[in-house]
């Protein structure tokens, strides 16, 4: 299998983590790979690899875990030429697709839309060729976050609703309806935004209380609040959505101050910001708003489409103030960053 996505791994300092549960190193895991057969603990300890990374995709920087998932990307890619039985050929064109869905996450979050598209669109053939409905649904709920950073409401609705429809099951379909009022939110469609909440809420209500919660591909009900917290922020529920921006940094933040999920705080974050600048305290704004800019671990083309709604406040209630348009170019210089992201 030869695609775009498989680009030649850059190497790293040594692949250094340990897969304690399945008592395998990296090292370890590469020499069963490049055996002629391969076993069942090589497939155990290759899930652990791809649940690990999925796991960092919140807090790892960009730049390493787009390296390291690549890496993992191409072996077990590479595992395709051994000699399978068929239910481990589907297993492994299930974890390429896990992995195919990682990298393309990644590579949006950098900017590279280009390489991310043609990394999810390998992520659906492999979903299809592995009957695999659940990574089929991630596919299609990348082309919606896509088209909404895009400003392409009417495709997020359309890739939501073909997601729903092959992963109705799925957790996935949680976070799709999630797209789907977002859309309908930026469209100013108050009714259809209560109706696809509704419709995620049910789904999640139905589903088991998920295992690993720092699984980007997984949909908890914190993930929900944050999609909420989007909608209420932009049809105007400011209280609603700052209760709902502070439980999302409530249940982002560990007990120490870490962060857990730098990302979606970022975006809490400008909603706090938001809601400060409509209350006319500029200060709170500002902080909120140049605090959502620090983080290491960024979604560009995420974090500016919701910068925005800060930069249309700020320069609709502030644009005599010194601070205020400080911070608009300093939002205007991580568009400049990544061409195509442009605030406007």
């Amino acid at each position: 299998m030869t695609h775009a996505l498989f680009p030649a791994p850059t190497r790293r300092d040594g692949d250094r983590e340990v897969l304690a549960a399945s008592g395998m190193e990296t090292l370890e895991i590469v020499s069963r790979l490049n055996r002629s057969d391969v076993d069942g603990a090589t497939l155990d300890a290759l899930r652990i690899t791809t649940d690990r990374l999925c796991s960092e995709y919140p807090y790892m920087p960009s730049g390493q875990l787009i390296i390291e998932g690549r890496q993992w990307l191409r072996r077990v890619v590479d595992l395709h030429t051994k000699s399978l039985t068929l239910a481990q050929h589907r297993e492994v064109l299930a974890l390429s697709g896990w992995l195919a869905l990682l990298v393309g996450c990644v590579e949006y979050d950098m900017g590279d839309r280009h390489a991310a598209e043609s990394t999810r669109r390998a992520a659906l053939s492999l979903a299809t060729e592995a009957d695999h409905p659940e990574i089929a649904g991630w596919a299609h709920e990348m082309r919606a976050w896509f088209a909404l950073t895009a400003g392409d409401y009417r495709g997020v609705i359309s890739a939501a609703q073909a997601g729903g429809e092959a992963a109705p099951n799925q957790s996935v379909a949680v976070q799709l309806a999630g797209q789907e009022a977002k859309a309908w939110a930026r469209l100013g469609d108050r009714r259809q935004v209560e109706v696809a909440l509704d419709k995620g809420r049910r789904l999640l209500e139905r589903m088991p209380h998920p295992e690993n919660l720092d699984n980007h591909f997984v949909v908890d009900p914190a993930k929900f609040d944050f999609y909420s917290m989007d909608c209420y922020r932009l049809v105007g529920e400011d209280k609603l959505a700052r209760t709902l921006a502070e439980e999302v940094l409530r249940a982002g933040t560990d007990f120490d101050g870490r962060e857990r999920s730098p990302m979606r705080n970022a975006e809490a974050r400008v909603t706090l910001g938001v809601t400060a600048a409509r209350e006319g305290d500029l200060e709170q704004a500002l902080t909120m708003g140049q605090r959502a800019l620090e983080g290491d671990r960024q979604s560009v083309p995420s974090l500016i489409m919701t910068s925005r709604e800060l930069a249309a406040e700020m320069k609709r209630r502030y644009s005599s103030e010194q601070a205020a348009r400080d911070y608009l170019a300093r939002l205007q210089a991580l568009g400049q960053k990544k061409p195509g992201f442009l605030p406007e």
